[in-house]
């Protein structure tokens, strides 16, 4: 199965609507703690407000998109059906708390690994710009009022070629530092 998945949340059919902005995250880092090669429910320690940021999104009216590199893949670690699998469950378990993922994407592709077999998602990996692109092609997506969160510089370099401002996590309440991007994207004065 190809590194581009639909988590279920939303349909075909959603995806013939008005442009929405979106936010495109980061997964290790940003939604969970970054511990090394996740790709199993039991490896997943939640980011503190991550879900409480993920519905703050969703009420604020953003498409919420999940963008990866998983470079265990390549490196043999584990394979595209866990990552897919661990995405369904993260998918599972914030909408119990009333936040949604739209959709997802993952680069399997590393420059030093198994090149041949992911060649194809050469272009996918950050600080490359193509989940972003590829979910922009696929949601219509207001790109002026979007933006991407990340953990790295890699993350922000990937926005940035996407068009789109990128804003670095440092660690911290994830709930906290999406309200205040959505306060300073309203335009708003303290």
């Amino acid at each position: 199965m190809p590194p581009r998945e639909n988590s279920g949340d939303q349909t075909s059919a959603g995806m013939g609507t008005a442009p929405c902005p979106a936010a495109f995250l980061d997964r290790d880092g940003v939604l969970n703690i970054d511990t090394g090669y996740a790709h199993r429910a039991d490896q997943i320690r939640w980011v503190d407000g991550a879900a409480a940021a993920v519905a703050r999104l969703n009420a604020a009216g953003y498409r919420v998109f999940v963008v990866t590199n998983q470079s265990g893949i390549a490196r043999g670690l584990y394979k595209t059906e866990d990552v897919e699998t661990l995405h369904r469950w993260m998918g599972d378990t914030l909408r119990q708390f009333g936040a949604r993922i739209d959709d997802w994407r993952y680069s399997p592709f590393h420059p030093e690994h198994q090149t041949e077999r992911f060649a194809d998602k050469a272009s996918w990996r950050k600080p490359a710009p193509g989940m972003l692109l590829d979910l922009m092609a696929t949601w219509p997506v207001d790109s002026g009022a979007s933006f991407m969160v990340g953990d790295r510089a890699t993350d922000i370099q990937a926005a940035e070629a996407a068009g789109i401002p990128g804003h670095l996590f440092a660690g911290g309440n994830l709930d906290t530092f999406i309200a205040d991007i959505l306060h300073a994207q309203s335009g708003a004065t303290p």
